[in-house]
């Protein structure tokens, strides 16, 4: 492909919304072009890799079994009212405003299962891997770096379907086995994550995430036992609160000018770890008292699979004083003014000696004893962990980066065929509802995280098998120089011949111009055809990714070429 011809726009100066390498590079090199908010073109250049990705994609997924189907974007919205996820995704989904009412998909799980209601009626229709790349859209309120955060992506979500769990067990190991050897073919670095199901359901659930300054999700990692988790469900080793003794009795004090937990460190020397948070909460419609300790934070991802609804939020000020008696600050689990279930962390497991609000306003209790004093419901671990503390497994310091997702593996179990009716008839000629694992990567994050990862000051850093092209042959004065372009053009014959991509720098521009462009493509060999070297009877190559020069005889380069890619 001769550069001249092809279409790719470099930039030197880039807007401020460009924040984050990834999307400064695809910028930079050439390879989108933005349209609207979370909206974006890929040019040919960006296109060529994303090509590539979705190759491997197919050719790994295909491997386990898995078959391509093409979805449709535009839904029936009745299809996803029987799963009750139209109120569940919210303003995320793009309602089309017709006659028929209908909705964009931001996932498939309800068309997959559509499908295997009216197909899958026997155990022996399975097991069935389905899978398809498509765009997908959400309706971001807040779409920003790049193509991390967008309203119109492409997918590769794939499903399961199975007659038993033992079946839904190895479908889901062949995903994860599959996405690792998709993700070591690319070139990147990950970690793996246990996660939270959120909105999609399930039994058990996976992330792969790239470790980013970038990222905005957070997870804990133990650098030294290899433990992963997402903030949303991640734990860690710390001393829980516990009984001291002797265990005194109950004893109401004033604390009126004490609203929050360091208040009451400050004021009345308290320790920490004797004071016991109260926050109020609203769960479909009903109170419930949580208590934390000191300044532990809630992690409302963790209260979400206690609970097991998302219809949950902070109670408005006006309800605290009704439901308990007393404001933000001087609630607490004695003399509640009305009956309400009361859960607290794990980390507060039978404590005594703890301070808490007298549910009247300027007033706490010390010396509650959570065995004794009051009736606690459950013990859940609902806190949110914090850098530093101690591995749950081997009890090394945990770190708390920041990540991208690449991709999402789910049990989904029956959720969504008990939901649409797909059932089948098993062995014993009984109904049962189909057994459903999905498995999602992103295929424009794949690109932004292996540049996030891949990139130096001068640009790209391509490295097989991603690379848009195989060599970049930069022509040196080709307009004035015969000898030049005669050799460039023998170059790119042979090396098409021999099977490589090439990208052909002939356009009239000075050396400056093309080096600084080359390097910011990033394209891991390139071939320098300048004057000087021709009439010697050589040309330079360069190899991108190290920077290494050396000038070699022309009839070399395809050789040399067709060893660093076989290595």
């Amino acid at each position: 492909m001769r550069q001249s011809e092809l279409f790719i726009p470099t930039l030197k100066e880039l807007g401020a919304d460009a924040q984050i390498p990834s999307h400064q590079l695809m910028l930079r090199a050439g390879l989108i072009r933005q349209v609207g908010a979370g909206i974006f073109s890929f040019l040919p250049l960006g296109y060529n890799v994303l090509k590539k990705i979705m190759e491997i994609l197919r050719e790994e997924i295909d491997a386990i079994g898995g078959q391509e189907f093409f979805l449709p974007a535009l839904n029936p919205i009745e299809i996803w009212e029987e799963t009750n996820r139209v109120e569940a995704m919210g303003d995320v989904m793009f309602h089309i405003k017709n006659r028929e009412g209908l909705v964009l998909a931001p996932t498939h799980e309800e068309i997959i299962t559509f499908h295997a209601r009216q197909h899958i009626k026997s155990y022996r229709d399975m097991p069935q891997i389905w899978y398809q790349i498509q765009t997908k859209f959400r309706n971001e309120p807040r779409p920003k770096s790049g193509v991390l955060r967008c309203r119109q992506f492409l997918m590769k979500d794939a499903y399961s379907l199975d007659s038993s769990w033992e079946g839904l067990d190895e479908a889901y190991n062949k995903h994860y086995e599959a996405y690792k050897k998709i993700f070591d073919r690319m070139n990147l670095k990950y970690f793996i994550v246990g996660a939270s199901s959120g909105a999609m359901g399930g039994r058990l659930s996976q992330e792969f995430m790239v470790e980013s300054e970038s990222g905005e999700d957070t997870c804990a990692v133990c650098d030294e036992c290899g433990y992963s988790a997402n903030m949303e469900i991640a734990t860690s080793n710390v001393e829980p609160s516990g009984r001291i003794e002797p265990n005194q009795p109950l004893e109401e004090f004033p604390t009126p000018n004490a609203k929050t937990i360091d208040d009451l460190i400050v004021q009345f020397d308290l320790p920490e770890e004797r004071l016991a948070k109260s926050v109020l909460y609203i769960v479909d419609s009903e109170p419930v008292m949580i208590f934390m300790r000191g300044n532990d934070e809630l992690n409302e991802s963790k209260l979400l699979s206690v609970m097991k609804t998302g219809n949950f939020r902070p109670a408005l000020p006006e309800e605290l004083s009704k439901i308990t008696g007393a404001n933000t600050g001087s609630m607490g689990p004695i003399n509640m003014k009305t009956k309400i279930r009361m859960i607290a962390d794990n980390r507060m497991k039978d404590a005594n000696g703890l301070v808490s609000g007298a549910n009247r306003d300027g007033f706490h209790y010390k010396n509650i004893d959570f065995m004794r004093d009051c009736t606690i419901d459950e013990y859940h671990d609902l806190r949110t962990i914090n850098a530093g503390e101690k591995c749950p497994n081997c009890s090394h310091p945990l770190r708390v980066v920041n990540a991208i997702e690449l991709g999402h593996i789910f049990k989904l179990g029956t959720k969504y065929s008990e939901a649409l009716g797909a059932n089948f008839l098993d062995k014993d000629g009984k109904e049962q509802p189909i057994i459903m694992g999905s498995y999602g990567i992103g295929v424009e994050r794949i690109m932004a995280c292996y540049l996030e990862q891949h990139h130096d000051n001068k640009g790209i850093i391509w490295m097989p098998p991603l690379q848009p092209f195989h060599v970049h042959i930069l022509g040196l004065n080709i307009k004035n120089t015969q000898s030049v372009s005669d050799t460039c053009e023998q170059l790119l014959n042979d090396l098409k011949k021999s099977g490589f991509e090439v990208l052909y720098d002939d356009r009239d521009d000075t050396p400056g111009v093309k080096f600084n462009d080359a390097d910011l493509i990033g394209i891991p060999v390139q071939i320098i055809v300048g004057k000087k070297n021709v009439d010697n009877g050589n040309i330079e190559l360069k190899y991108r990714a190290s920077g290494e020069r050396a000038v070699i005889k022309i009839n070399e380069a395809i050789d040399l070429v067709r060893k660093f890619y076989s290595e």
